[in-house]
């Protein structure tokens, strides 16, 4: 298989990972109210819930009266998308696990680019279990 080939596949799965990512949170935002309960998966273990993160990951800055904070977060989300995309160029068109996993890891990221830049936020919904001795917030 050729290298074009190779990023013919690595430009489907972002493009797969865009799309479940836009469909699941669409889903998301219907059926499970915003900050409720959500719905048990695996006891004490995870759960799905509706939550909207305004901040980066894990909720990091959320609470940061910044004005400019969501262009910021915005900005660096490109910019990471960038440097993923450069690195997929870069690798000759191989498909192998490190590629599939940057096509992977670059379809997340455009999905939160565009809620960031749409609607400002992004849709989170896997609540892992907290951690042994902290209480979940």
């Amino acid at each position: 298989m050729t290298g074009r080939a190779h990023r013919l596949y690595q430009f489907l799965i972002v493009a797969l990972v865009v799309i479940a990512d836009r469909a699941t949170k669409w889903l998301i935002a219907r059926s499970i109210p915003l900050d409720g309960p959500g719905i048990q998966v695996i006891p004490h273990l995870f759960r799905i819930t509706h939550v909207e993160n305004r901040g980066a990951a894990f909720g990091l800055f959320a609470e940061s009266p910044m004005a400019w904070k969501t262009s910021l977060l915005a900005a660096l989300s490109l910019l990471a998308m960038v440097v993923i995309a450069y690195l997929l160029w870069k690798s000759a068109g191989a498909l192998n696990s490190t590629s599939i996993a940057l096509s992977l890891i670059l379809g997340g990221a455009a999905g939160n680019f565009w809620d960031r830049v749409v609607h400002g936020r992004v849709v989170d919904f896997v609540l892992p279990k907290p951690n042994p001795g902290k209480t979940a917030s």
